[in-house]
């Protein structure tokens, strides 16, 4: 049975479908699970997608994914830590997945396929290539 698992949410809508996948999970009642969001650094926050939520106030925001995250941290039935971190999106969820000794990463993608997934580039498919450990990639559809 899996005891670490790290789930990566961006505050999109998929966020509800990787916690219902979460739940769909037969966990040991001594799993930990860690709820995380990552904040794009000021210098990548210029090239974020136009589709992307973004908000004027960081702090706003902020408090808004925290909140997020601490509701679907109270209807989780087993032990549970928030991370919020700024940084490189992949390379902070693979990074928090190696100081936790995570054994699954779970995480949304929104299916960009194409020109889009090259120019925007792709987090799901970089922590899948780079984890060390299993990746559950949950699609948007």
């Amino acid at each position: 049975m899996l005891n670490n698992i790290l789930v990566a949410l961006d505050g999109l809508e998929i966020s509800e479908r990787v916690i219902q996948t979460l739940d769909n999970l037969a966990l040991s009642k001594d799993a930990k699970v860690i709820l995380c969001h990552v904040f794009p650094t000021p210098e990548s926050e210029m090239e974020l997608p136009a589709d992307r939520p973004q908000s004027d106030s960081p702090t706003f925001s902020y408090f808004h994914i925290e909140k997020q995250l601490q509701s679907y941290q109270e209807k989780l039935l087993v032990t549970s830590e928030l991370e919020l971190v700024t940084g490189d999106p992949a390379e902070e969820i693979i990074r928090l997945a190696n100081i936790y000794k995570i054994e699954l990463i779970i995480i949304g993608s929104r299916g960009l396929m194409g020109m889009k997934r090259i120019v925007q580039g792709s987090v799901s498919s970089q922590v899948v290539e780079e984890a060390n450990c299993s990746v559950l990639v949950v699609k948007s559809r």
